[in-house]
C-alpha cells in the first residue's frame, strides 16, 4: 500500500543539500517521489513511497545516521522528530 507524507523541518537548503549529498546517488528502494519547497520555518518535504516498511527501512538504514551527523553539526543540537502529517494518496503520476 503507498505510504505518503509531509512534514515541515527547520534547517535551509545548504543544510540540506549536505544531507542529499550523505545519502549518496542511489535512490532508495520503494521511494516514488520526494519533494521540497520552502516554508517560512525551513522546509518542508513530501514523500510518497511504496510502502511504509520501505520508508522506515530507508529511515533506519540511510537517513537518520545521515540527519544525525549534519543537522547537529549545523544547529548544535539534534532536534526532536518533526510532526508528520500523513496523506491519503489518491494518485502518483510521476514522470521519467
Amino acid at each position: 500500500m503507498t505510504y505518503a507524507f509531509t512534514f515541515e523541518v527547520p534547517i535551509d537548503p545548504a543544510t540540506y543539500a549536505r544531507i542529499r549529498e550523505g545519502l549518496g546517488p542511489d535512490k532508495p528502494p520503494g521511494l516514488v517521489a520526494h519533494l521540497v519547497h520552502r516554508t517560512p520555518g525551513g522546509l518542508r518535504y513530501t514523500d510518497v513511497w511504496e510502502s511504509e516498511a520501505d520508508w522506515k527501512r530507508f529511515v533506519e538504514e540511510r537517513l537518520h545516521p545521515v540527519v544525525d551527523r549534519v543537522v547537529t553539526a549545523a544547529l548544535g543540537f539534534r532536534p526532536p522528530e518533526p510532526a508528520v502529517e500523513h496523506l491519503e494518496m489518491v494518485d502518483a503520476w510521476i514522470g521519467d
